[in-house]
């Protein structure tokens, strides 16, 4: 989905004012039938079909949290398939908002969502799903991921989780969809496979009763097992086999490091297969969703375990202090939901002690500290334009489009979950000088 684009100069995108905050509202049910006729087509070729159990039914007679894994663009469609006719509210990304001489910002609130800052502390935020719970009535769907799964498998969830289950006390309803992420995994150029089938569970995580007695840590930890998925390890296990002659493009976006010879920026995912030009290794992508080596041995076969296995060097990387992310962008700004404003060229740095982005002829010069945030958003071809690195604060965001660089994004996005865990833990400082 294309988003609206504006040029404009820094400064005047930058003295933009900023929209006024406005309650959710409960969507009509003509929203809402409007909405569950749309996933008709949406869905068409999908099958869909899906589970629910006994205590989620009784959960759901009541305003609960919906959580739901993000696994590609049908997510937000399977929600009100399996919703349906149920009211609810969704935490929505504020980008999507953006569009339409101001159109896209009224429609999405008559259905219900209200935006949020991904990976940027939203106060406001929570207390509008609490709004939602105690005024409305209503339940909210939450994706808690944030982003879009890279590797097929969960990324980090906040770690205050458990803490705002206690706050809302209320029950705790998850959907977990199956299929998704294999008929459309977003480095897969938006090309959708065809003939894969798409399914969902529903159940109860928790129930006021279990919040009221678990302790914070208790529900956390449920949590990060719920989310402990694998779609590539799924798609092998359910002999789902995929045919599509398309079915690696993009691949290199993910795994951008040669297991063979460890070169970066080398890597091409194209057809069936990933190459890297650099020591020649080339890898087949089965209908099964295995890599094989056509020559010689196959490092990771599995491709969740080569993203591990990135993970791991970036992480070795921060420790020894030599990772650095040093890269040209054109840079884009959020800061009204009329328009993505492209204000011009910069430059984008990051190592150890966070985010550097300047541009704009020297006029904008923003930083951002590692423990700012545990996760990055990231995105592959966003709203059609490019690969984005976005960073920012509740005030203005700034998206990032890398320039002739390679693929950098499944890496910066790895950087910056290992960074802000080895702040948190102590095992990196910064200088005393330099405060958080």
């Amino acid at each position: 989905m294309k988003t609206s684009v504006k040029y404009l100069d820094y400064e005047q995108a930058a003295a933009k004012k900023r929209p006024a905050h406005k309650q959710p509202r409960k969507p009509l049910l003509f929203w809402r039938v409007l909405i569950r006729l749309l996933t008709i087509i949406g869905m068409a070729g999908t099958d869909f079909k899906y589970d629910i159990d006994e205590r989620a039914e009784k959960a759901l007679k009541e305003p609960c949290l919906i959580l739901m894994n993000h696994s590609c663009f049908l997510d937000m469609q399977i929600a009100h398939r399996v919703l349906f006719p149920r009211a609810f509210n969704i935490i929505t990304t504020s980008d999507a908002f953006v569009g339409l001489f101001g159109l896209m910002n009224w429609v999405l609130r008559q259905i219900g969502c209200f935006p949020t800052q991904k990976f940027v502390t939203d106060l406001r935020s929570i207390q509008d799903m609490q709004h939602c719970f105690k005024k409305l009535g209503t339940s909210v769907l939450m994706y808690p991921e944030a982003s879009y799964s890279f590797d097929g498998t969960a990324t980090p969830l906040p770690r205050k989780m458990g803490v705002l289950l206690k706050k809302f006390d209320v029950p705790v309803v998850m959907i977990e969809t199956f299929g998704a992420f294999s008929r459309n995994p977003l480095y897969n150029e938006l090309q959708v496979r065809k003939g894969v089938k798409v399914s969902a569970k529903v159940r109860c995580l928790y129930t006021r009763e279990e919040i009221k007695t678990g302790t914070v840590q208790e529900l956390s930890d449920g949590l990060d097992a719920a989310f402990g998925f694998d779609h590539f390890k799924w798609q092998k296990e359910n002999g789902i086999e995929i045919n599509d002659a398309f079915r690696a493009d993009g691949l290199s976006r993910i795994l951008y490091k040669c297991a063979c010879c460890g070169t970066e920026g080398q890597m091409e995912g194209k057809g069936t297969g990933l190459t890297c030009h650099h020591c020649g290794k080339h890898y087949e992508l089965t209908p099964l969703g295995e890599l094989k080596a056509t020559e010689g041995e196959t490092e990771f076969s599995h491709i969740p375990d080569w993203y591990r296995w990135e993970r791991e060097q970036v992480k070795q990387e921060i420790l020894d202090d030599t990772y650095k992310l040093d890269i040209d962008v054109k840079i884009g700004m959020l800061v009204d939901f009329q328009y993505i404003y492209m204000v011009g060229e910069g430059h984008l740095t990051h190592d150890r002690n966070g985010f550097v982005l300047t541009g704009c002829d020297v006029r904008l010069h923003y930083t951002q500290k590692p423990q700012a945030c545990y996760g990055l958003y990231a995105d592959y071809y966003w709203y059609e334009i490019a690969d984005t690195i976005c960073i920012g604060d509740n005030d203005t965001l700034y998206y990032c489009f890398p320039q002739k660089c390679g693929d950098v994004v499944a890496k910066s996005r790895l950087a910056v979950e290992e960074m802000y865990k080895l702040y948190k833990t102590r095992k990196l400082t910064l200088p005393a000088k330099d405060t958080l």
